[in-house]
Formats: structure tokens, C-alpha cells, sequence
């Protein structure tokens, strides 16, 4: 029997209530609203800074650890990119939190997969969602829009929880967005290596995420 097409498997990766532990995160928005002042006005363009920045990381780091997956190389030096375009530590710890998640997932719907013992015991999202892609069959497009996707959705989750919001809103920043997520799959697509992933600095996102790590009446972990 055949298996789920990628695009039923997108569709699940995309689902919200994915026992990963989305829910714990707002995408960096509740620091934005509570320390950076922004308002629920201000959240398309803040979403608009994120796919620019934060999401290119993040999917280019999957995009080059699909690849390694199913080429049968390490994944260690893909982690290391990451992480150096990552100097946040609570943005990593919460990364590696939600790696957690997802390995668990994957080990679960694929047991015993070569893939999966490569990434060790903490890995970070985009690690695991690379290797999640490589075993589903997600072409590298496809998976940028996953990644792309998620972090709109998390932002318009968030956003309903901290401000009284028309929930149709949120939809619509989604919607408004994929544009930007379409031109970072055709940018992102081709790329192999851990030095072409983009080193797009967020220095606002990072510096509130150190705030938001210390406070201690707060609704999600980052």
C-alpha cells in the first residue's frame, strides 16, 4: 500500500493541534507586545521582519538538513549554522523544546528510521523537521512553506490569546503573507550546504527574548 502524499503530510505538519508543543510559543510576539511596544497593528509587519529573518534560518537550516538526510550525511555542522545564526539561548532552548516534540512524533510514525539517530537527544526544530521531510517525501518547497506557514499561524494563535482580536484578522495576516513565504521557497529551494544558509540577524526578536526569559507572569515560553 502507497503512502500519504506530501501534500496530506503537509497538511498534518501544518495542523496546530500537532502534539509538538506549539502552544507554548507566540513566535516571539508576546515579548514584542509586552516589551517592544508594539501593537496588535503592528503584527503583520512584525510577521513580515520574521519571514525575512527568523523563518529564513530556520527553514534554510531544514532545507540543508532534508538534504543531508537523504544523502546520508551528518547533520552535526547543520546544527553548528544554525546555531551561530542563533545567539539567543532561550530562542535555542525553546527550539530544542519543540525538537523534542517533533522527534518523538517521528520516531512514533516512522520507528527505526536510519535518519532519525542522527540527530541525538536534543535537537532543534529544523533539524528534526528536515529529517521529517526527507522520510515523508516533502520536497524542499514544500517544506519552506511549512516553516513559513507555521510561524504565521503561531503568531495569529498567539495574537488571539493576548489581545481581543477578530479572529478572521489573523487568518488574513496569514493569507497576506504567503507572497513572502512563496519567494523564500523559491530562494531557499536549492540550498545544500550549512555556509548558504542566510545569516539574517534579528537583534530585536533576540534581545526581547532575553527579557521575556526572565520574567516570570507570562503566557508562553517564547
Amino acid at each position: 500500500m502507497p503512502g500519504p502524499s506530501p501534500d496530506l503530510v503537509l497538511a498534518l505538519l501544518a495542523d496546530a493541534r500537532l502534539p509538538v508543543g506549539g502552544h507554548t510559543q507566540s513566535a516571539g510576539l508576546e515579548p514584542a507586545l509586552t516589551y517592544g511596544g508594539l501593537t496588535a497593528a503592528d503584527v503583520p509587519a512584525f510577521l513580515g521582519g520574521r519571514l525575512a529573518t527568523v523563518v529564513a534560518v530556520e527553514a534554510g537550516t531544514a532545507v540543508v538538513a532534508r538534504h543531508r538526510a537523504l544523502t546520508g550525511g551528518a547533520l552535526a555542522d547543520v546544527e553548528e549554522a544554525w546555531a551561530a545564526r542563533t545567539p539567543s539561548a532561550p530562542l535555542r532552548e525553546s527550539s530544542r523544546a519543540l525538537g523534542r516534540g517533533y522527534l518523538r512524533l517521528a520516531q512514533r510514525l516512522w520507528p527505526g528510521a536510519e535518519p532519525l539517530a542522527g540527530l541525538g537527544r536534543t535537537p532543534p526544530r529544523p533539524l528534526v523537521l528536515g529529517v521529517v521531510a526527507a522520510l515523508a517525501g516533502l520536497d524542499p518547497g514544500r517544506l519552506v512553506r511549512l516553516c513559513g506557514h507555521e510561524d504565521a499561524a503561531t503568531l495569529g494563535a498567539a495574537a488571539l490569546k493576548l489581545d481581543p482580536l477578530d479572529p478572521a484578522d489573523t487568518v488574513a495576516w496569514t493569507l497576506a503573507a504567503h507572497p513572502r513565504i512563496e519567494e523564500l521557497a523559491r530562494r531557499l529551494a536549492p540550498l545544500t550546504e550549512p555556509d548558504e544558509i542566510p545569516a539574517t540577524g534579528a537583534p530585536l526578536v533576540e534581545e526581547l527574548s532575553l527579557v521575556h526569559a526572565r520574567t516570570t507572569q507570562r503566557l508562553f515560553q517564547a
